[in-house]
């Protein structure tokens, strides 16, 4: 299975000039738009809403911490307001992998294409 990256932007609603601009991962086995501990303060005041378990891939427990409201805006959808996680990360050849989870992209109407390994717009919300 390819990998998609998308540009992504967060910033705090409240500070508009307090923001992380990156490529993530799509990833839909996760929930949040996961962003590494060491951003958090880039984005400034944030209400922490508390702590969580989460589970990665390789079955590893790791704790996060819920903060928001943030304001997350993928490149070529429209923009939502919703949570961030920040989870201690390790950088992979210097560079951390912020994950965007199946929460923002059911919110920003956006939807994964397997075969063209891309995201694209999603027409309708589900009511269902």
């Amino acid at each position: 299975m390819g990998r998609i990256t998308a540009s992504v932007k967060v910033e705090n609603p409240r500070a508009a000039d307090q923001l992380i601009r990156c490529d993530a991962l799509v990833d839909t086995g996760a929930s949040h738009m996961t962003l590494p501990s060491a951003w958090r303060e880039r984005l400034g005041e944030l209400e922490e809403i508390g702590r969580v378990q989460l589970e990665l891939a390789n079955q590893i427990s790791v704790e996060g911490t819920v903060c928001g409201p943030v304001r997350i805006h993928i490149e070529g959808f429209r923009p939502v307001f919703s949570e961030v996680v920040f989870v201690d990360m390790e950088p992979d050849n210097g560079q951390y992998e912020p994950l965007i989870g199946y929460i923002v992209l059911e919110q920003s109407q956006a939807a994964v294409d397997m075969l063209g390994h891309r995201l694209v717009h999603v027409k309708r919300l589900d009511l269902k």
